[in-house]
């Protein structure tokens, strides 16, 4: 028995050691564009560009990763998903020296377009392998995988922050950025599970609409993606605009967001290892709707900056898990998690354009209204996460069968 229990032990170790390299993917993944976002105001201002010019500019993104994501899993098929990962992680990292670079609008929507498709495909990628590894480990992972990505969108805002502070050049500070973060990138991507596609397996089509799964539990991330653009791009301008507070303490609302949703992530899978992701879900609705209804009837910042709180808890763990029922959701995870992707992406997009034209037909409080009815869809969306008969209790679904896919590790 000791034998058994040593040999298992020693099975799992390159896994867990995996899904810490999956971890400092995601990380890395999420310092792109927290350094990225920081230096739009330098580029606009280079670029001069007018309001409406740089929201053109910024819905480019995500038109390339909606395009490309589906290709992610036909690559992964192709090379394999270590080396999927490391050459579309590579490129994600690498382009973050373009944008700076345009020299003008055009220019900049081709180096933005360019810039989402290799973000969304190295999406794709690393949370397939997060989906994964949270299989072989028989526990949920996935909160606390897109926690790490919060982590480095922090750390890559801070970054950002400093050089702006200091009135670096864009163009040098993510040149700098780009080549740590690619370094950051490969070394992580080296104890990553090499996946690899078993020799009759066909590959998945280059592109195909998402499968009838991927549009039900997208739908779920759809609503929590809405909730989580609206409040990051609209809350500041909420306190300041209908609440008349100040710029400064407007700005901070929409920092301690973006910490709640951090945190949150981070010790989701607790959550769900306790109450599974249904519950998870569903409470975490009842949250978001509360945090709505502070929003939208505050009469003080304190009301409503706590609002925002509660939102931010609600939805959290929302499209981790998303993804996770995605890749347990039928024989093609990438297929499904790409579907899913596409669907959280494309809401990621609309959400602000979505605000803004409910604002000027009536008002922003009613906008918010918007945002509180779709964190209820939660409620009532959350039993799609349900986990498949056979699985275990944390939500995570069973080992895969070895004749399916094979794995090596360095």
């Amino acid at each position: 028995m000791g034998r058994l229990k040593e040999s298992g032990a020693s099975e799992m170790r390159p896994v867990r050691r995996a899904r810490i390299a999956v971890a400092s993917v995601f990380a890395v993944h999420g310092a792109v564009t927290g350094n990225f976002a920081t230096r739009i105001p330098w580029v606009q201002e280079r670029l001069d560009l007018s309001a409406g010019q740089l929201g053109l500019a910024l819905a480019f993104p995500a038109v390339g990763a909606s395009i490309a994501m589906p290709l992610a899993g036909r690559i992964s098929h192709r090379f394999g998903a270590r080396t999927a990962l490391r050459g579309l992680l590579a490129l994600w990292t690498v382009w973050l020296v373009m944008p700076p670079l345009a020299p003008g609008l055009v220019w900049l929507c081709g180096a933005l377009l360019i810039f989402g498709a290799t973000a969304g495909m190295s999406d794709v990628a690393m949370n397939a392998l997060g989906v994964e590894i949270e299989n072989r480990l028989g526990r949920s992972i996935m909160s606390g995988l897109h926690g790490m990505w919060s982590v480095g969108a922090l750390t890559g805002s801070a970054a950002g922050t400093v050089a702006a502070h200091a009135e670096a050049d864009a163009r040098l500070h993510l040149a700098i950025a780009a080549g740590v973060l690619t370094v950051l990138g490969a070394v992580a991507c080296h104890w990553v599970l090499d996946l690899r596609s078993a020799p009759e397996e066909h590959p998945p089509p280059r592109f195909a609409l998402p499968p009838r799964s991927a549009l039900i539990i997208g739908a779920v991330g759809f609503c929590a993606v809405f909730a989580e653009g609206a409040s990051l791009d609209w809350s500041a301008v909420y306190l300041r605009d209908v609440l008349d507070t100040s710029p400064g303490l407007a700005a901070a609302c929409t920092t301690a967001f973006s910490c709640t949703m951090a945190g949150a992530r981070l010790v989701g899978d607790a959550l769900v290892g306790r109450f599974g992701p249904v519950r998870t879900v569903r409470t975490g609705g009842v949250l978001a709707t509360a945090g709505g209804v502070l929003v939208v009837t505050a009469s003080g910042p304190a009301l409503a900056i706590a609002g925002f709180g509660l939102i931010g808890l609600g939805i959290a763990v929302v499209v981790p898990l998303a993804f996770a029922a995605a890749g347990r959701s039928g024989p093609a995870p990438s297929q499904a998690i790409a579907g899913v992707a596409t669907i959280t992406y494309t809401s990621g997009l609309i959400a602000p354009a979505a605000m803004g034209s409910i604002a000027d037909l009536t008002s922003l409080t009613i906008s918010f209204c918007l945002v509180t009815t779709l964190a209820l869809g939660l409620v009532a969306g959350a039993g799609v996460l349900r986990t498949p008969a056979g699985t275990d209790t944390t939500g995570s679904a069973p080992h895969p069968d070895p004749s399916t896919s094979q794995a090596t590790l360095p």
